[in-house]
């Protein structure tokens, strides 16, 4: 039944967008409700979930194997650890949000929108739980569609560029991904005499594979999630993304697709090349550093809500990287956390500055002003995003950011903690950005008549927003449930980067020179090759 149940997940929301083409276009209401439906009972089916899946272990659980293309030992194969769990959980949640905010929003073809809606569901809790590299780069992929679509079809006046854009970044980045998994399943056959696309097998070849190849694969691997995140320099299709975008699609791209980029820089470039992942490390470190200090500095001068919490993303999500690429337990359970904590944050950002869009049709920042003197629910609910984004202590956004910048402090594969001190300053800058906008935003005199009839939340509004601030109060309270979760696969990660380290580079204890001279002149630093 515990296998049963996953499956469920993975295609319950499939089933529902087949079941809303059989219904005539006319009952717009049978579409809004049963979409929304469809979607809360794959949420509540996700939920046993978390106490079916044992957090001690670190091995895939709930694991369904099917063969499907014998010839390529290609087959349906799903299953879960700590840290797919954490994202699936995290989309299922979202997904209702974004589609209980579209009610009554989104009034044009609404039949194709809501079965696109579910069909992105299904894609992208199967990018989490594929087994199998060739299952994996069908979800991949079909991603690309229904988002073209939201993003062509119910977007912006811009739309068709934003989409087009978008659709051509990643598909570029996706065929280097599809030649590395060719390669490896060509690999295979030549160790084993037999092609294969198991994740399981291919990820105890991987490690044997000559150092320079896997530099290229790694590299390959690498490019396609950087993209995906995306990694400065590589962001540019971010940005025309969201302004474009619904509001819903904006919160499912900040909340899970760009997850799917750092999600696979984890599962497959930690995963299966470790000693290339050390090699890179540095450069990893130092993009994460550009690119929390990039977006954060371009955020400060955006005249447009929504494309300053677009950059914002960039900035945060630099964060993540960061914590990746210290390879250490901190640093990935951070980077872990950050993606669920970014998802929530940023998507109740969006959630917050697609209120006001609807009310004004605007998103311009000096079109508003005061507006919390007319709204002032809205104005308690939007500082408590703002301030999660910040990472103020006791919200989400803190524990995060605080374990992705000891892990880069901690790291002997990053060979500085400069990394950290410099990826530090992005919070001072993301408390500028966000700061100042709400100030200009929700105080001071209302200047604009425009603003003096707003109304504050609707039901709706509230049952979209109130969910995602429990969220952010449980997170940044208690944090134990969460990091108890992915802490298993966290460690079997970070133990097998250090078991194809160069043992002269690795360290028992990495504390910077004066810290050490601070605290004893006598401290030693031990190296593996000094050990007894």
């Amino acid at each position: 039944m515990d296998h049963v149940l996953l499956m469920s997940v993975l295609f319950l929301p499939l089933v529902g967008a087949l079941a809303l083409v059989a219904v005539p276009r006319q009952r717009v209401t049978i579409h809004r409700w049963a979409a929304l439906m469809v979607a809360v009972a794959t949420f509540l089916l996700s939920l046993p979930l978390f106490w079916l899946v044992d957090h001690a272990r670190s091995d895939f659980q709930l694991v369904v194997a099917a063969p499907w293309i014998a010839s390529l030992d290609a087959g349906f194969r799903i299953g879960v650890d700590g840290m797919s769990l954490l994202l699936v959980l995290l989309t299922t949640f979202t997904m209702p949000i974004a589609i209980g905010a579209s009610i009554g929003i989104i009034t044009k073809r609404e039949k194709e929108y809501y079965v696109m809606m579910l069909l992105l569901e299904t894609a992208m809790i199967g990018v989490f739980v594929a087994l199998d590299m060739f299952l994996f780069y069908v979800f991949w992929e079909l991603i690309l569609i229904p988002m073209y679509f939201i993003i062509g079809i119910w977007g912006g006046q811009d739309r068709i560029y934003a989409a087009v854009k978008f659709f051509l970044y990643t598909i570029v980045g996706s065929l280097l991904m599809l030649i590395a998994i060719i390669w490896l399943g060509t690999y295979a056959q030549s160790a084993t005499g037999q092609f294969t696309t198991d994740f399981i097998k291919l990820r105890e070849l991987a490690p044997s594979i000559p150092i320079e190849t896997q530099r290229w694969l790694f590299a390959a691997f690498a490019l396609s999630f950087a993209i995906k995140v995306p990694i400065f320099p590589l962001h540019t299709w971010l940005p025309d993304a969201h302004v474009q975008a619904p509001t819903a699609g904006s919160v499912i791209l900040a909340g899970i697709l760009l997850k799917m980029g750092t999600y696979g820089l984890l599962r497959f470039n930690l995963d299966f090349f470790p000693q290339s992942a050390i090699a890179f490390a540095p450069l990893l470190g130092t993009l994460a550093v550009i690119g929390i200090i990039y977006g954060a500095l371009v955020a400060m001068v955006q005249p447009d809500m929504k494309k300053l919490v677009a950059y914002s993303s960039v900035s945060h999500l630099g964060f993540v990287v960061l914590g990746i690429a210290s390879m250490t337990n901190e640093g990935i359970q951070g980077a872990i956390l950050q993606m669920v904590n970014h998802g929530l944050s940023t998507g109740m950002l969006f959630l917050c500055v697609g209120v006001l869009y609807e009310r004004r049709h605007t998103r311009e920042i000096a079109e508003y002003g005061g507006i919390a003197r007319v709204m002032p629910h809205f104005a308690v609910l939007f500082a408590l995003a703002m301030l999660a984004s910040v990472g103020l202590p006791g919200l989400n956004g803190f524990v995060g950011e605080f374990l992705t910048l000891l892990g880069g402090f901690r790291s002997p594969y990053l060979g500085s903690w400069v990394y950290s001190i410099v990826s530090a300053t992005g919070v001072i800058f993301a408390a500028v950005y966000l700061l100042w906008m709400f100030q200009r935003v929700m105080y001071g005199p209302l200047t604009n008549p425009a603003n003096e009839g707003l109304r504050d939340l609707t039901v709706q509004e509230r049952w979209t927003l109130v969910p995602i601030v429990l969220l952010l109060v449980w997170i940044g309270v208690y944090p134990r449930p969460f990091l108890r979760a992915s802490a298993a696969s966290t460690s079997a990660i970070v133990q097998k980067v250090l078991n194809h380290s160069v043992p002269q580079k690795v360290t028992d204890v990495h504390v910077p020179p004066p810290v050490i001279r601070s605290i004893d002149q006598t401290v030693k630093v031990t190296t593996l090759t000094e050990r007894p």
